[in-house]
């Protein structure tokens, strides 16, 4: 008996010292794994947040040549933001002598026309507009 208890001890005490080592070595992997977790949750906010094309307005920026810059893109972001906090779901954007116009439903620009297509034209089902 007196060997059993003799490694009862011996295992209590190997389980007393491991537990503060893999406790922080859990804390460092813990913190490095919060830390990317947080990270990715920002990019998927981020990219959740941005507007993206549909393919004719895709299809439209081709064949009417506009430039859509980073800066633009931005521009877009931040229309399509006031927009929602507006409670604007279909909105059109003037950037530039260009017109897009938004679903803020989706973040989604739907068409986009450029300073040439601009006279003469009718924006219908719109319930809102952004100048930038």
């Amino acid at each position: 008996m007196a060997d059993i208890n003799f490694i009862k001890k011996i295992s209590s005490l190997n389980n007393n010292i491991q537990p503060k080592n893999a406790l922080r070595n859990n804390e460092d992997i813990n913190a490095a794994f919060k830390d990317l977790l947080n990270e990715k949750i920002r990019k998927d906010e981020k990219v959740e947040n941005d507007v993206v094309f549909s393919k004719h307005a895709n299809e439209r920026i081709k064949e009417r040549n506009i430039d859509v810059s980073a800066s633009i893109t931005e521009k877009l972001n931040e229309a399509a933001e006031q927009a929602k906090e507006k409670g604007l779901k279909n909105v059109l954007v003037m950037i530039e002598n260009q017109a897009f116009i938004i679903s803020t439903m989706n973040n989604k620009v739907v068409t986009a026309v450029n300073s040439q297509d601009l006279k003469e034209n009718i924006f219908t089902n719109i319930d809102g507009a952004v100048i930038k």
